[in-house]
């Protein structure tokens, strides 16, 4: 697989998977707190990042990289609750 071909895929691959959290979200598939909920938009975040990031689209790459990061410290706080 080429370069350009990976980071395409991974912009089409990170556009399903936070469209699919979204609307599973919004259907009552899952819940905000779930884990599987915030790693679909953790791993969409990180598609968009290198997918921007290629494209040189600065404002999506900030926009995903603070995406990233809320996932991110979601997924550790909803840990940390579980286990106190």
């Amino acid at each position: 697989m080429t370069l350009k071909l990976f980071v395409e895929v991974a912009g089409w691959g990170a556009a399903l998977l936070i469209l699919g959290a979204y609307t599973l979200l919004s259907l009552g598939r899952l819940q905000a707190r779930s884990a599987l909920y915030q790693w679909m938009n953790v791993a969409g975040a990180v598609g968009f990042i290198i997918n921007s990031g290629w494209h040189r689209a600065l404002p999506s790459v900030g926009l995903n990289v603070v995406w990233c990061a809320i996932g991110v410290f979601a997924l550790k706080r909803n840990k940390t609750a579980k286990t106190v």
